[in-house]
């Protein structure tokens, strides 16, 4: 279940933006923030920088709330002047995204739908971002894709049908047309996935080409007749893939499919000429997961990331380095951190990592010699990052701000103190106010320490007690910590009146592999217990948290703890929150898609042990269940089934419960439409006021 950047026009003052970043507050002339202001804010990602480091570019999102989307534009920010403000590119009113730099700098490339026949192609523009020349002229559209380093090629992807080998483009189209000539509805199979995430399977995959920026040369297909995607469905982009420095190569991550894709998490590195030829599969012997391969500057040793145990998406993803000769090495093999993006420094002598720690997302140097590991960020969440010759530029976000660009300091040991904010930010933002916050430990289960969050409510009032968002992370290897959502955000509840707590519970990443394994086969038991103890610390620290008035929301494994807890803790509890639960685990074991998820977490496949589904099954448990619930679910929801959801309201209805069932037919297992998420916070916050108010008491 695993798998939650703003900027405008207006300007803000250097005070007001520490203040801002830093949680102080100005009661006097703010107002709460509230997820009304949340889901208006404009969104920054996508972020790429120049060679020289003098710009960077990078999209925003805008909410059209009227016409129920997102509107993206891209954005060029001169980084030698921090107080000149970023302006929007001329050719985003065509439609743009995925911007990247020519390696002379010179050139723009992005992605745009803007040409004939609507396919998504690679357009380029100058630094004045006034005009675009269209340089593909497909007849599919391109997903991801990079410019070579020689800045001559690009490599690419595109959906087609593997069995269209030797004319995968053509054949595909053909295939394409067909069906949409075909009158009938049907669709056979023969193997899952039958459906994977929000998508019933079509049988394309994604394949990489090859072709030269000029010229007419038909495209080279890299993967031809490859049973697997590159990038991987359904999150997988360009870092699935990357090309040697002297752009004759191209490595990439993929899973052969075959029949056994739900039940493997065996994802190879691989290597292929860009000329095209055969494959070479560089970790065939690891049967787990090796993913994210990065040449050094000097092309001669691969970096990747690779997991030890197959079958375990959380595993730990250790830092693998290959040299010429095919031998493999780990580097920082004693740092107890799982990495998630890596880079190697310009010199290449070190790896730059992201990895979670201790509820934040730092980044770190890694010495692929020594193997030591350096923090080089201090608290947030790093979202992105370069190193380039002026120094490093970076978008981080943290529990009070949403992405923003920042440039580090000369020589700064970490490089988010003290580092320059570079953008301007939305003008609402001046006007805001967030809850202050703090992080606190305690012994959970087996004694060990268990980390968590509280954030007082806004406008907080000293020696006044507040009701309680008791909120519960997903995944369930994942993390409430000092990060942003739009989608679960804890300052919108803290805006409303509410104060929050948060338990990274065992099974959270960021506290070691350890830390992480516990809950395998435990979903019921240990993590309640650390829910049960952090709840009871915080109210015995914190004295503002009202205990009469508290609420536990959470969604994907946080839905289940919700059902679970329906049955197993429901004294503290005015009303609960089921965001897409897991209600029946022996069901969801039959209807999941990626099998290799429950077969793991439970210990065992449902077919062979299905007593071992019922160990902490909520449905178990139903025949106890008297707190008020909301439930929530959605129609494309293929990773917890809309059954899921239906049977956690009907088990409600059925012992006369107060309760209610929001159901979204067009959204997957996040709720992301505007006029929905509206909805979704309306539904949510009306639940809440109902039960536990809102306010001091």
């Amino acid at each position: 279940m695993k798998k939650s950047c703003t900027r405008s026009g207006g300007k803000l003052a250097g005070t007001l933006a520490l203040a801002l970043l830093t949680g102080t507050t100005f009661a006097q002339s703010m107002k709460p923030f509230t997820y009304k202001e949340m889901l208006m804010l404009d969104r920054m990602s996508g972020l790429s920088v120049d060679p020289s480091g003098q710009f960077a570019v990078f999209n925003v999102r805008a909410t059209d709330m009227e016409a129920n989307k997102g509107v993206s534009t891209l954005w060029l920010k001169d980084l030698t002047k921090p107080a000149v403000p970023e302006v929007k590119l001329g050719v985003s009113e065509g439609g743009a995204g995925s911007a990247a730099w020519s390696p002379d700098g010179k050139t723009i490339y992005f992605l745009s739908s803007r040409g004939e026949g609507g396919t998504s192609q690679l357009w380029k523009t100058d630094l004045t971002g006034a005009s675009a020349v269209q340089v593909t002229r497909l007849s599919l559209d391109i997903g991801s894709y990079r410019i070579t380093p020689d800045g001559k090629g690009l490599v690419f992807s595109l959906e087609v049908f593997p069995e269209c080998k030797g004319d995968e483009i053509a054949c595909t189209v053909k295939k394409n047309e067909a069906r949409k000539a075909d009158k009938s509805t049907g669709s056979l199979y023969s193997k899952l996935f039958i459906r994977h995430w929000d998508t019933w399977s079509d049988g394309t995959r994604n394949h990489l080409f090859y072709m030269p920026l000029e010229g007419a040369a038909a495209p080279v297909a890299l993967t031809d007749g490859f049973d697997g995607d590159v990038p991987s469905k359904p999150w997988g982009d360009e870092g699935d893939y990357s090309i040697s420095p002297d752009s004759k190569t191209v490595y990439f991550s993929a899973r052969l499919a075959g029949k056994t894709e739900p039940w493997s998490t065996n994802f190879d590195v691989y290597s292929v000429p860009v000329s095209g030829g055969a494959l070479t599969n560089l970790t065939e012997s690891n049967k787990a997961w090796d993913a994210s391969p990065r040449m050094s500057p000097d092309g001669k040793t691969l970096a990747y990331k690779a997991m030890k145990r197959p079958g375990f998406e959380a595993d730990r993803f250790w830092i693998q380095l290959r040299d010429a000769s095919g031998k493999v090495t780990t580097v920082a093999g004693d740092w107890d951190r799982s990495v998630d993006d890596m880079k190697w420094s310009a010199d290449g002598k070190s790896l730059y990592v992201v990895a979670g720690d201790v509820g934040k997302t730092l980044l770190f140097k890694v010495d692929v010699k020594t193997g030591s590991v350096t923090p080089m960020s201090k608290d947030g969440h790093m979202d992105a990052f370069f190193e380039t010759p002026k120094g490093f530029v970076f978008l981080k976000s943290g529990l009070n701000n949403p992405s923003l660009l920042y440039a580090a300091k000369p020589k700064a040991k970490l490089i988010d103190v003290d580092a320059v904010n570079l953008t301007s930010v939305d003008a609402v933002l001046k006007n805001l106010e967030f809850g202050k916050y703090e992080q606190f430990n305690f012994p959970g289960w087996n004694n060990e320490t268990v980390h968590g969050y509280v954030i007082k409510p806004a406008g907080y009032v000293e020696g006044k007690k507040y009701p309680v968002a008791f909120l519960i992370h997903g995944g369930p290897q994942g993390s409430f910590g000092d990060s942003w959502s739009f989608r679960w955000n804890p300052q919108t509840y803290a805006g409303a009146g509410y104060a929050v707590v948060m338990i990274d519970f065992h099974g959270s990443t960021g506290y070691g592999q350890a830390f992480t394994d516990a809950i395998s086969t435990h979903w019921g038991d240990r993590p309640l217990e650390d829910l049960q103890k952090g709840w009871a610390h915080a109210l015995k620290t914190y004295s503002f948290l009202d205990s009469d008035r508290a609420a536990a929301l959470g969604a994907s494994y946080g839905g289940y703890m919700v059902d679970w807890i329906a049955g197993n803790w429901q004294q503290p509890w005015k009303c609960l929150v089921s965001h897409d639960g897991v209600f029946d685990t022996r069901a969801m074991g039959y209807s999941t898609e990626e099998l290799w998820f429950d077969n793991w977490e439970n210990g065992s496949d449902v077919f062979q042990d299905p007593a071992q589904y019922d160990k902490f099954n909520p449905m178990m448990h139903a025949k106890d269940w008297s707190v008020p619930m909301l439930v929530i679910h959605s129609d494309k929801d293929y990773r917890i089934p809309l059954s899921q959801g239906i049977g956690a309201f009907t088990a409600c209805q059925a012992k006369g419960i107060d309760s209610e069932f929001l159901r979204f037919p067009d959204e997957n297992h996040w709720v992301l439409k505007p006029q929905n998420a509206m909805m979704w916070h309306n539904t949510v916050f009306n639940w809440l006021e109902k039960y536990i108010g809102g306010g001091a008491k």
